[in-house]
C-alpha cells in the first residue's frame, strides 16, 4: 500500500477545495506522507488562507500550520491574480514543468498523485 501521497487542486470552487484539504488531514492524521500541489483556478483560493470571514478559516489555518502545503503553481498563480498573496502568505510556489509543478517528480519521489 502506498503510504505517500500528492494531491494536486486544480479546481477552484472552494466546496470541491475543501474536499482536498479535509483528505490532506484526514491522510495526515493516519501516519501517511501527503503534500497538497494547488494548480489552475485552485491559486485563486490563496487568500481563503488569512480570511477570517470564511467560515472553513480554521481549516484552511490547520493545514497551513501542518505544512501540507507544498507549493502552488507559479504560472496558475500569476495567470489567477494570486502570486503576489501566495508570496506574502509565505507559500512556495513550483515551476518546474514550464511553469508548472511537474507531477513526475513527485512520482519519482514515490508518491501517488490523486487529482481534485
Amino acid at each position: 500500500m502506498a503510504r505517500k501521497y500528492a494531491l494536486f487542486a486544480f479546481n477552484g470552487d472552494p466546496m470541491c477545495f475543501i474536499h482536498v484539504l479535509l483528505n490532506a488531514l484526514d491522510l495526515d492524521e493516519k501516519g501517511f506522507e501527503v503534500k497538497v500541489v494547488i494548480e489552475g483556478s485552485a491559486t485563486k483560493l490563496a487568500k481563503e488562507f488569512e480570511n477570517e470571514d470564511n467560515p472553513m478559516h480554521s481549516l484552511y489555518k490547520k493545514v497551513e500550520e501542518s505544512e501540507l502545503v507544498d507549493c502552488f503553481c507559479k504560472a496558475c498563480s500569476n495567470k489567477m491574480g494570486s502570486l503576489e498573496m501566495v508570496e506574502k502568505l509565505g507559500f512556495e510556489t513550483c515551476s518546474e514543468m514550464k511553469g508548472h509543478p511537474s507531477m513526475g517528480k513527485y512520482i519519482e519521489d514515490g508518491y501517488t498523485i490523486i487529482t481534485f
